[in-house]
């Protein structure tokens, strides 16, 4: 049984659940006899008046956009605790309550699973998973809402862009930290997209995922797919990748013609691999092509990065003696006062990466800000430091002896220097 459960999470709760309960007694029986047999017998008419009282007044305070009255906690404490009083099968309870409940007697997850559920970054997302956090604290989980950025519905591009890569991003990071063994996602809530990346990064993580429609009996496993992903793609293109990311922390997404000065290609165009066209997406923004990481290329990027710590050991060449390690070196450059940052810098990547036998540099922009990089330039290992304002690159030395070897070398590095 898993002891970590990650699950995306839609609005069913409100709408139309709690949003659309019945506003007085003549209204009752109707909406009584749409709800599904077996549940009826929890749903009282003093039950139903009390919950929809309590969630009246956050409907209101939700279409007032007044956010500071729908976050009072006696709200969403109350909220979560008349919820409590009938059983999570009943479809009222909404789509993520009703699949963890089945989760839990089926024995997929262990009855105080730890919940991490990963919301909207919108009103209704926010207020759903607190009252999930309160609901579950109160039956003794432990639970975590975890907001993903840009996953909205006002911006369908920044969603698509934005959103579902942060979610893959924000999903992979759980499951290394909580180990894949331990874990499962419940891809039953949100949007359909965000299912989607839910199965992806299960496939791809080797981490089971649930689902349950509202018409479904219980709730169903995704077989595994006969599908795998390429390591050594992924080793070749890391650096592509891993730039494509850093820089867009900088300076957004990545002009086209700025791709030779990033990556070991002279020629673009000639040399642009069609594998990568899953990876990554073109923008056209009057006129000029950008590039930027698709939410497919953040799981590929994201799954071999948690994969190569378990791989290293095969893929980067022999560790240099220790007698063959030299001190770092710069040219006779001024370098502003950053002299000392830099060679603590280089001499960082000497001590911690055994197949580094020294680094030397003679680059120096004093205005010209980059993210820290490692990448290839021919048959040489570039790396690029900066503080945000002032650049230096250098070549790294390293045991390598061939591509595969210096490309695994390029991924390590670039991971250890990960913010």
């Amino acid at each position: 049984m898993k002891s970590t459960l990650i699950c995306t999470v839609g609005t069913s709760l409100f709408k139309p659940n709690l949003f659309n309960l019945p506003s007085a007694e003549k209204d009752y029986e109707n909406w009584l006899s749409k709800q599904p047999e077996d549940d009826r017998q929890y749903l009282s008419y003093e039950f139903i008046k009390s919950l929809k009282a309590a969630s009246d007044k956050l409907k209101a305070a939700l279409d007032k956009k007044d956010c500071e009255a729908a976050l009072d906690e006696k709200d969403f404490e109350h909220l979560a605790e008349l919820l409590g009083r009938v059983p999570g099968t009943t479809r009222l309870c909404g789509a993520e309550i009703n699949s963890i409940t089945d989760l839990i007697q089926r024995e997929y997850c262990t009855k105080n699973c730890t919940l991490f559920f990963c919301h909207s970054a919108t009103p209704d997302g926010q207020h759903i998973a607190e009252i999930l956090r309160r609901y579950y604290k109160q039956k003794g989980h432990h639970t975590e809402p975890q907001e993903i950025e840009h996953l909205q519905d006002a911006q369908p591009k920044l969603f698509r862009t934005k959103g579902l890569r942060n979610l893959a991003k924000k999903m992979s990071r759980i499951i290394y930290d909580k180990k894949a063994q331990f874990c499962a996602i419940n891809a039953t809530g949100g949007y359909k997209a965000q299912i989607a990346i839910g199965v992806l990064m299960g496939q791809a993580l080797e981490v089971p995922v649930y689902y349950k429609h509202e018409l479904f009996s219980e709730i169903i496993a995704f077989p595994p797919m006969p599908i795998s992903l390429d390591f050594r793609l992924w080793l070749e293109k890391s650096e592509l990748l891993t730039a494509l990311e850093r820089w867009e922390k900088i300076k957004g997404m990545v002009a086209r013609q700025d791709l030779e000065q990033m990556v070991a290609w002279q020629d673009v165009d000639e040399e642009w691999d069609e594998r990568m066209e899953a990876l990554v997406e073109r923008v056209d923004i009057d006129g000029k092509v950008y590039l930027e990481i698709s939410p497919t290329g953040q799981i590929f990027h994201e799954t071999f990065k948690g994969r190569f710590e378990s791989v290293r050991s095969r893929v980067l060449p022999s560790p240099v003696l220790e007698n063959e390690k030299r001190t770092p070196r710069l040219s006779n450059h001024g370098w502003g006062n950053a002299r000392k940052p830099i060679l603590d810098f280089l001499q960082k990547i000497v001590d911690e990466c055994p197949y580094v036998r020294t680094c030397y540099g003679d680059y120096w922009n004093p205005t010209l800000p980059s993210p820290v990089l490692f990448r290839l330039r021919g048959e040489e290992i570039e790396g690029i430091f900066s503080n945000g304002t002032w650049t230096v690159k250098f070549i790294v030395e390293t045991s390598a002896n061939t591509p595969e070897q210096r490309a695994a070398c390029v991924a390590d590095m670039n991971r250890l220097t990960e913010n």
